[in-house]
């Protein structure tokens, strides 16, 4: 096995790390401590390896890189929403949010850096994509977020949302392997069931989630219920239209019988009204969906939607619930420190 110098040491799989051991003519045992180290007791270095030899680690130091994520800044919410602007090994930045509730404790992550999608509404959409996360380093943001939680609620995390910077299902291959990762009883174990990878929409790309058996749940952001509203605020969907996306999620829960939820902004004078809802209402009956969350709106400096008035948007869900929809308001959480949906990486330099 011919291995660049230089390359990230995660990359490689435990058989092929047992393989380069058995070469260097070390115990097979090694190979075993190695991978706890990088999946297990999260070592930022090879000098981190304690119980390696000095020789070895600095073997390891010289063949391979160990490029993990770091903590840059944090800032902390009055409603206990912790915001992380963690920094790659090449100087670049990207956030993800620890979000509590008294039962639960749920780490928001991004998985590019950046997004090309340019949604209307969305901080992020107003930057460009630089590149697409690695595998490890999304691994590296719950490790942080999880560490975080232990740290200031005494608590492991108990869910994971892809709902951060980046649309995940166009970084899929690293956004399925760190899905692994984090569930594998060799990694963090955590039940993929408690997973959720939110797209803004490629259907393509979910009819390949159902065809990868993924147990994981998925969002879908749908914003506006016809062509014309969703268009206007969310390029994508000139090529990915609500039939076309309908289709794709009815594929998806047939191959794999996952949780479908739908998220949906409301947006003053645009998508809040009651014909609005109706047509929300006609698609979530042709999808298994099982709940639609209705958010609020959090104001970015590029845009110019408002929130609906409490009124109007308590007349749309009532509307919803009259209807027999599955229908819940997720109020926002870490709005002070710009942590809440839609606003990561809103303000230049803000942590």
């Amino acid at each position: 096995m011919s291995i660049a110098k230089g390359k990230n040491i995660r990359e490689l799989s435990k058989d092929e790390l047992i393989h380069l051991f058995d070469t260097m003519g070390e115990k097979k045992f090694r190979a075993q401590q190695v991978y706890e180290w990088l999946w297990q007791k999260h070592a930022l270095s090879f000098a981190d390896m304690t119980n390696l030899s000095k020789d070895l680690r600095q073997k390891l130091g010289e063949q391979f890189s160990l490029p993990a994520l770091t903590v840059d800044a944090t800032q902390y919410s009055a409603d206990g929403t912790v915001k992380s602007r963690f920094k790659t090994y090449d100087g670049h930045a990207v956030e993800g949010v620890l979000i509590p509730t008294d039962d639960r404790k749920t780490a928001c992550v991004s998985s590019q850096i950046g997004c090309s999608l340019s949604c209307k509404f969305c901080a992020t959409g107003y930057m460009d994509r630089k590149r697409n996360l690695n595998f490890d380093e999304i691994y590296d943001e719950v490790v942080l977020i999880n560490q975080q939680s232990e740290r200031v609620y005494e608590k492991k995390l108990s869910n994971i949302v892809f709902m951060g910077m980046g649309e995940p299902l166009l970084n899929y291959k690293n956004v399925m392997r760190a899905i692994e990762r984090i569930t594998s009883p060799d990694g963090l174990g955590m039940s993929p069931r408690r997973i959720t990878v939110s797209t803004a929409g490629v259907a393509k790309q979910i009819r390949q989630l159902g065809d990868d058996q993924v147990k994981f749940k998925l969002a879908l952001s749908l914003h506006a219920a016809n062509d014309a509203k969703r268009n206007e605020i969310m390029p994508i969907n000139d090529t990915n239209n609500i039939k076309t996306l309908i289709d794709a999620l009815n594929y998806f829960y047939k191959q794999t019988g996952n949780e479908i939820t739908f998220e949906y902004i409301l947006f003053k004078n645009f998508n809040d009204s009651i014909k609005d809802a109706e047509e929300l209402m006609k698609i979530y009956r042709q999808v298994p969906a099982d709940l639609i969350n209705i958010i609020e709106y959090n104001p970015i400096d590029n845009a110019d939607f408002q929130k609906p008035d409490e009124k109007t948007v308590q007349q749309f869900m009532n509307f919803l619930e009259k209807n027999r929809v599955n229908v819940r308001l997720r109020r926002s959480r870490g709005k002070d420190i710009d942590a809440a949906c839609g606003q990561l990486a809103n303000k230049e330099g803000a942590l």
